[in-house]
């Protein structure tokens, strides 16, 4: 039954002594390769590993590598030499014996970045080839790599609008120069060199630095227009030169030089000044080049940006200049995404939509926040403080002084993720999440106001937890904006430090992911402003939190699971219950609080069969109990008999559960999708055993991963049902789903301390702890199959999208959007915008779209040629009252813009109320 542990001499096994012994080991060889120790090998790679000045040791290990690969990969590898330098990098990030550069290895097999670093993770053939500290340098190189690509794209960019004759020879040396001293200053003050938005404002200090000290006959008009003139020096006497010489330096940035290249890039200044003042502004001094007028010598740049490569040994960022093949891919730098449609655009009635590049989204992202907050102070507003006030115990003190604690320790522990010198920059992000969390609490508090109809919420606003949890929620889509937090995909050993990946604000805070789940859902809720993107972001934070994190030793939700033990934590039965319910963050921090009731119906009594899980265990418990509807008060009559409970219901248990069942079942149903489709029996027996798992045995979660007991529950029951399922095919496949890290399967807990692979853990755990449940599915009476759970489309709407007029192809409807926000920022792209309110521009435009909604016949493309050779499309459709167009109904031939936007306006308030019907039924479900 146990599954065999392949031992095919892999990398694993290669490297016995680890890390720091092939370290020690290699600095006490001759760094010199010796031929003589390697007549045994191919001698083109004898010479190869020669040319690369690596170790006996690093040559050794990467030939067995290499050999290993190729007697596993069923496919020819297509050239040796790419299957060397691939092995080699390989080897030496394992031993940590790295004497050569990336950009060296990719010239040595003329391969780019991102086609090596692809064919890299390709060759994890035994899914444990590639080492978790591999798979980290890797996706750290990748992500260096992009956001560099990006940084010189913008770069190369706005130089061309910058100087006169564009980048041409001499200008593109200037470029050059500038270039090398931005990545010099981003290797020396930034630590995290992948934070594409405060690297872009670093690079617009760079450019600061070198206009105001070019000639001016080389810069465009707004450019040379934007130095501040300085007055000629004037003539003094000798007496009088000492005192000039010991005279302050005048300020060196150029306020408005800076100003104008901030607004042409669509960056904040101040925060653009925040970076010189510090972080540049140091830079500078540790060259020697603030006090200096002149231009900086380049020699002196190339030499320091030579120490900074070779010593971080990837790859050589000056090359994009030169357009060289080991550090551009084939190009593609325009994805398809970023076209912008052109075809018989004329000139002067083409709308102009800028392609979304990654600086671009970024810059949008961060001015859509900003203008969000622009209204929000950053101290309680009027109706917040007087929500303070109507507390029994006023919370005002306690909020500020939180504040003020938790803002010193984010600032700090920015600073340290970030560079030594952005504290400041850090206390920038945090005001913006403080104003972020007043205007969501704000929200929160009148929704609830206006569901429980009571004003004193004073055992809320007294609850340290959810303050903390509704601050860090703030900050972690601030820091999401700003594209500082992804998600940890690094091996265990990174340092918290090192990033401000989430969970990072968690740690912070010192706060339980437990405790931060329960904000978000109704965090999102309270702000209908935040993008599809960061909406996107916060959940899957909450599947993060419900895969793994909440499971983490010391939760508390183990501590309420233990509460709980009594009952079933959900019972099965209501799995196939849609996943609506009444309970906002104010239910899930105070739960439990009100007790659990069993709520019976008039005129009958429970019978334990009745109430039993349809899958429990004979000796499990009859039923748990119902909890009291989190909008009902505590003092209620209630209108049914009622039984006392045991014990107390929590809420944010119930619904953790809830939710942890139906993300468990997705992803299961995904991964069957993949490798059972011709045994589709399967699956539901699968998820009965999956789902008895996370009920009666969530011991096994602690300090696991979701996907960790889906798996194994998946190669069980394949093995009792006969089913040829290798847990090989099983991983190869899951690495194909969405959000998975190779960790999972190669980093799994065997006991305290002790981490192998899944194979291990289900042998010597899963196994062992579930055999005796494992086997009643070969018996002839399998236990009863639990309910498949249903799957609701996401809580979370995004009500800000545009929706399709019904019946019509052509005709979209979005809320209005904040006049600062222009109609080539709103989607769909591809069609005509209109934004009634405010500016649209030529007076033309509107006898276009006359003539556009007029015409009976055919309609206008989406381009809006006035041409002669229009051709035919499909005729719009605009459901009207119940009638369409296609079915052979006329409107009136006196069809005006006005009675369009009329009937628009109409179909619009139908959807409402077609909106506040299924909310009003989702509320009473």
């Amino acid at each position: 039954m146990p599954p065999k542990k392949r031992n095919s001499g892999t990398q694993k096994d290669l490297i016995k002594p680890g890390a720091e012994a092939g370290s020690q080991s290699d600095k006490k060889e001759s760094p010199v390769l010796s031929l003589k120790k390697h007549r045994d090998k191919d001698t083109e790679f004898v010479i190869f590993c020669k040319n690369l000045h690596v170790s006996d040791l690093v040559c050794e290990q990467t030939w067995k590598l290499c050999k290993t690969i190729q007697e596993t990969v069923t496919e020819e590898v297509e050239g040796r030499a790419k299957l060397w330098g691939a092995c080699l990098f390989v080897t030496v990030t394992d031993l940590d014996a790295t004497c050569f550069t990336l950009t060296q290895l990719l010239k040595a097999i003329n391969m780019n970045v991102k086609g090596f670093l692809g064919f890299v993770r390709k060759l994890d053939v035994n899914l444990d080839t590639i080492s978790t500290k591999v798979n980290a340098a890797v996706m750290r190189l990748e992500k260096k790599y992009d956001v560099t690509l990006a940084l010189y794209q913008r770069f190369e960019k706005t130089c061309k609008n910058i100087f006169v004759l564009g980048l041409n020879d001499g200008n593109r040396e200037l470029a050059r120069n500038c270039w090398t001293l931005f990545l010099l200053a981003k290797g020396k003050a930034l630590q995290m060199e992948d934070d594409l938005v405060i690297s872009f404002q670093l690079l617009l200090c760079a450019m600061e630095y070198f206009i105001k000290r070019c000639p001016a006959d080389l810069l465009q008009p707004l450019y040379k227009s934007a130095i501040t003139v300085q007055s000629p020096p004037t003539r003094t006497s000798r007496r009088s030169q000492n005192k000039t010489k010991a005279r302050p330096p005048e300020p060196e940035l150029d306020v408005q030089l800076l100003d104008t290249l901030s607004k042409e890039n669509e960056c904040n200044a101040e925060e653009v000044k925040n970076v010189y003042q510090t972080s540049f502004t140091a830079f500078l001094e540790s060259l020697h080049l603030s006090k200096s007028i002149d231009l900086p010598q380049v020699n002196i740049l190339n030499q320091q940006y030579e120490e900074h490569y070779l010593k971080e040994r990837d790859f050589d960022a000056r090359l994009f200049f030169d357009g060289d093949e080991t550090i551009f891919a084939p190009k593609t730098e325009i994805t398809q995404m970023e076209k912008t449609p052109k075809k018989n655009l004329q000139e002067d009635d083409a709308v102009r939509v800028p392609p979304q590049t990654p600086i671009r989204a970024a810059m949008t992202s961060i001015q859509q926040l900003r203008g969000d907050l622009v209204s929000n102070g950053d101290k309680p507003s009027t109706n917040l403080n007087i929500y303070f006030k109507n507390c029994t115990v006023d919370p005002t003190q306690n909020v500020l002084k939180r504040l003020e604690i938790l803002g010193q320790t984010f600032s700090q522990r920015f600073c340290q993720a970030v560079g030594p010198r952005l504290i400041s920059t850090g206390k920038q992000r945090y005001t913006l999440g403080v104003r972020l969390y007043y205007k969501v609490m704000e929200a929160m508090l009148k929704s609830e106001e206006e569901r429980l109809s009571v004003q004193n919420f004073s055992k809320l606003l007294n609850d340290s937890k959810f303050h903390t949890s509704l601050l860090a929620c703030a900050l972690e889509v601030v820091m999401a904006t700003y594209g500082e937090s992804s998600f940890k995909s690094g091996g265990s050993g990174e340092s918290s430090e090192s990033n401000l990946c989430f969970p990072w604000i968690l740690d912070v805070f010192e706060l339980a992911a437990f405790d931060f789940y329960k904000v978000i859902e109704s965090f999102i809720k309270a702000e209908p402003s935040l993008s599809k993107d960061i909406v996107k972001h916060l959940e899957t934070c909450e599947n993060l939190i419900m895969e793994k994190i909440a499971w983490l030793p010391g939760s508390p939700l183990f501590d309420l699971l233990k509460l709980e033990q009594e009952a079933p934590v959900e019972t099965p039965a209501s799995l196939n219950q849609p996943l609506q319910h009444n309970h906002t963050a104010a239910d899930l921090y105070l739960s439990p609080l009100r007790p659990g009731i069993r709520i019976l119906p008039p005129e009958s009594t429970a019978t334990p069969s009745a109430q039993a899980p349809a899958s429990a265990p004979a000796s499990a418990p009859a039923s748990a109990p119902a909890s009291a509807p989190a909008s009902a008060p505590a003092s209620a009559p209630t209108q049914v008999a009622a039984q006392p409970s045991r014990h107390a219901k929590s809420n944010s248990l119930s619904l953790f559960y809830k939710k942890l069942y139906r993300l468990a079942y997705t992803r299961l149903k995904m991964l069957c999708s993949y490798l059972l489709s011709f045994h589709p029996e399967l699956e539901p027996i699968i998820w009965t055993l999956f789902q008895h798992t996370l009920q009666y045995e969530h011991e096994l979660m602690k300090n696991r991963h979701l996907d960790q007991l889906m798996m194994s529950a998946m190669y069980a029951i394949a093995k009792v049902k006969g089913v040829d399922l290798r847990f090989k095919t099983i991983v190869t496949a899951y690495k194909n789903m969405p959000n998975t890290k190779q960790e999972t399967f190669k980093q799994v807990l065997i006991s305290e301390g002790n981490y192998d692979s899944i194979i291990v853990f289900y042998n010597q755990v899963f196994m062992q702890r579930l055999k005796t449940n494992i086997l009643q599915y070969a018996s002839p009476r399998p236990p009863t199959l639990s309910p498949i759970p249903q799957i609701p489309r996401s809580p979370y709407k995004f009500p800000n999208s545009p929706l399709r007029v019904p019946g019509s192809n052509n005709v979209y409807i979005s809320p209005m959007k904040n006049t600062r926000m222009s109609p080539g920022i709103m989607t769909p792209r591809s069609r005509m915008l209109v934004s009634i309110g405010e500016s649209f521009g030529l007076s033309n435009r509107f006898q276009m779209i006359n003539q556009m909604v007029n015409s009976s016949d055919r309609s206008y493309k989406r381009t809006l040629d006035l041409g002669p050779s229009l051709k035919p499309l499909k005729r719009l459709r605009f459901d009207v009252d119940g009638q369409d167009e296609a079915d052979g109904s006329k409107s009136s031939g006196d069809s005006t813009l006005i009675q369009k936007l009329a009937e628009m306006s109409s179909t619009r308030s139908r959807m409402q109320e077609q909106k506040m019907k299924e909310d009003a039924e989702l509320k009473k479900d």
